[in-house]
């Protein structure tokens, strides 16, 4: 087979933006970086593409190296290929990004890389662009999210008002009106108010809430407007 020749060489990597939801608040995983340069710094999860590997493959196997996590569901969203962006070699990397359920995945969490989750607006100084991949990354959930009921998976078999509330102003970190956020969720229809409530949060608690499936699938575009003026987020 013919090489090319007289080409030098660019390298391709993978790294991983995993954010998290704890129930309360959403969260970046990161890791410390095993070696030069930037050793020990915060870092996402990334590595090198094996000549054998698709992408999508690479990105898997790094995520459970660097932090055991199996099985998680990735997007592939960016190339980041600026000539400087990597310092020893010219590197391309392809990211990927998955939103999960922290307490879902929590006992995979492996210690050899020191995984840690980080609230975004506490997020530490990153290696080389990290900090673009992420900035990126949340712009893509946040269009997913106004696009797409995804958010929903995220949420207990029961749940309440407030609890979604969170999880939306934690992607879009921003604070919606209490009223207008529970009256447009309520309008859709496909929540089924339970008699318990939750009493933790509050001593006059919130009712917990159910999807009604059955008319999920059809109705979800209903949801579609709870983010308001989504655009500027993006």
């Amino acid at each position: 087979m013919q090489k090319y020749s007289g080409e030098k060489r660019i390298l391709v990597a993978t790294d991983c933006i995993i954010f998290g939801f704890d129930g309360f608040n959403i969260k970046l995983l990161l890791v410390q970086r095993g070696l030069e340069p930037e050793i020990h710094k915060w870092s996402l999860m990334g590595g090198f593409i094996q000549p054998s590997e698709s992408p999508d493959d690479a990105a898997n196997r790094i995520l459970e190296l660097r932090t055991g996590l199996k099985n998680v569901y990735m997007e592939q969203f960016h190339v980041f290929g600026h000539p400087d962006r990597d310092p020893v070699e010219r590197t391309l990397s392809i990211a990927y990004f998955a939103l999960i359920d922290i307490h879902q995945y929590e006992k995979q969490l492996s210690e050899e890389y020191h995984p840690e989750w980080f609230l975004l607006t506490e997020m530490p100084e990153l290696i080389f662009d990290h900090a673009e991949m992420v900035r990126l990354g949340l712009r893509q959930l946040r269009y997913k999210a106004a696009l797409h009921p995804l958010l929903f998976q995220l949420l207990p078999e029961k749940f309440t008002i407030p609890q979604l509330q969170a999880l939306y102003e934690g992607v879009y970190q921003t604070k919606f009106d209490d009223r207008n956020f529970s009256r447009k969720l309520l309008s859709t229809g496909l929540l089924v108010k339970l008699p318990e409530k939750d009493k933790q949060s509050s001593k006059k608690g919130a009712f917990y809430y159910r999807l009604d499936q059955s008319h999920y699938e059809e109705n979800f575009e209903s949801f579609l407007n709870l983010v308001p003026n989504p655009e500027k987020f993006f």
